[in-house]
């Protein structure tokens, strides 16, 4: 249950006057805060260990850096990323509520649709790219099985093969099962995910080294010398991919953090699932890229391909189901969780949670991701766009709770629709916000297409993050909480 003190009685529904058009049952604060330290650290496993945090963690050691160098870039993005999930974590896990209601406050009660619905959009065509690369694992596996469906890969039907939809349908339907069970069956699926694919990772990195011996392997996979200028850029430029890759969970981490216990559990989740987790899983990830290199004479960045050049069919048929899983676990923390509450935020007597993530599930079809896919400009411009709004988010959202409201959730005003709410500022929106998020985000998008500013685009959410923190501290500066609370409402405290 919320952790919060109380300045009127309670009554037995504890959700009796909150406005419908703002809660439902998967909205309002959660009464099961029992989430512990290895749940967080499950959900940082699943995020993790994909087919592309293994790319990401391989493609550092490329950029002609040491090892040393590529290992303390690591450190120090990942560090980032785990100070900005604490600082997201708090205000969901004091109220119990998700990414999306929390968004009210700075936001307004109505505005709070507008970063739903970005983040929404976000997770909406990763969702459907994900599908897609798990269900060519599966096929592989299947055609390793089953020569005879060979013929089934010719033929096409929207930019996809016969075996490629039937494929997409399998993994599509398992993802939508772990879904539709709940919060629950997802924490206990992502428990199996995270770990799972560590054994087989150190299997494929054992049987790496079985094979090329210790000499086989170098922590360097790139020939080029670098100025120490350039090594310098390339530094800064790994630290922020780091955190740029992890930008869209991060943003909506409250969606999980809110069935933490304390933030003591979150903090402790956070730091065994990210700093020692993902160097770990980077280490390894390198062992095996630098053995493909020596045993077939190039490296070999996808996981799936190195999984399938193992000789026993059994083996690679484990590797690869593993790889699923894998992508199954990431793509519903990060792709399924987020636009459930987010859409279902828009229209809670409409859209319950369920609803919500089958319309993202439903709509990564109608994307026909396969094709994206094969356009790498298109998507890369797709995302972008949707990515340049991450920054400026975070920033509004955490300048507003720390330094605005002073680290306080009055929780039954997240739910009042009146113009008496502590939150309906003008017409259920808050101007101000949204001011701070228009030009941080037309900075980020201008440095995202134009091409002599390329070179800076890595860095889009930091530049959006600071910009629309400062500009929303100096608007909303009027409206900075006191220390006393005057307020005669129910108040979020934190639960250390």
């Amino acid at each position: 249950m919320p952790n919060v003190e109380h300045a009127t009685p309670l009554v037995d529904n504890p959700n009796a006057g909150y406005s419908p058009r703002l809660c439902n049952e998967d909205l309002a604060p959660t009464r099961n805060q029992s989430w512990s330290w290895y749940n967080i650290f499950s959900f940082w496993m699943s995020d993790v260990h994909s087919m592309g945090g293994y790319v990401v963690a391989a493609s550092f050691f490329t950029l002609g850096l040491a090892s040393w160098q590529v290992l303390l870039c690591l450190l120090v993005g990942i560090c980032i990323v785990q100070l900005c999930a604490n600082l997201v974590a708090k205000p969901s896990q004091m109220a119990g509520v998700p990414y999306a209601v929390i968004c009210r406050q700075a936001f307004g009660v109505f505005g709070a649709n507008i970063p739903a619905v970005i983040r929404g959009l976000i997770a909406f065509a990763w969702y459907g790219i994900q599908t897609y690369l798990a269900a060519n694992a599966l096929m592989l596996v299947m055609l390793k099985f089953w020569p005879s469906l060979a013929p089934m890969t010719s033929g096409h039907f929207l930019g996809l093969s016969h075996l490629g939809w039937i494929c997409f349908g399998i993994m599509w339907v398992l993802q939508a099962m772990v879904f539709w069970h709940g919060m629950n069956a997802i924490k206990r699926f992502i428990d199996i995910a995270g770990p799972a694919v560590y054994v087989v990772m150190m299997a494929l990195a054992g049987w790496i080294l079985y094979q090329t011996g210790f000499d086989g392997i170098s922590f360097t996979l790139a020939s080029k010398q670098l100025t120490s200028g350039e090594q310098a850029w390339q530094m800064l430029t790994a630290t922020a991919l780091v955190v740029s890759y992890f930008s869209g969970p991060l943003l909506n981490f409250g969606d999980f953090s809110r069935y933490g216990k304390s933030m003591k559990e979150i903090r402790r989740g956070n730091r065994w699932g990210l700093p020692f987790n993902f160097l770990l899983f980077s280490i390894v990830t390198v062992v095996i890229v630098s053995g493909t290199q020596s045993l077939f004479g190039r490296m070999i960045t996808d996981p799936i391909e190195t999984v399938s050049h193992v000789g026993n069919s059994l083996a690679m048929a484990i590797g690869l189901l593993t790889m699923i899983t894998a992508t199954i676990g990431i793509n519903i923390v990060a792709n399924f969780v987020s636009p459930a509450f987010d859409f279902s935020n828009c229209s809670p007597q409409k859209i319950s949670f369920r609803t919500g993530g089958m319309i993202a599930a439903v709509g990564s079809v109608l994307l026909t991701p396969w094709n994206l896919f094969q356009s790498p400009e298109l998507i890369h411009y797709t995302l972008d766009v949707l990515g340049s709004f991450i920054g400026p988010l975070f920033g509004i959202l955490l300048t507003d709770f720390y330094i605005i409201k002073r680290s306080k959730v009055y929780v039954n005003e997240l739910f009042n629709d009146t113009p008496q709410g502590r939150y309906w500022y003008k017409g259920g929106f808050n101007p101000k916000a949204i001011i701070a998020l228009v030009p941080s985000v037309a900075i980020c998008l201008t440095i995202s297409f134009i091409p002599s500013l390329h070179e800076i685009a890595n860095f889009s959410w930091f530049i959006g993050a600071f910009m629309s923190a400062g500009c929303y501290r100096w608007l909303a500066r009027a409206e900075k909480e006191s220390d006393e609370v005057s307020y005669s409402g129910e108040v979020a405290v934190s639960k250390e």
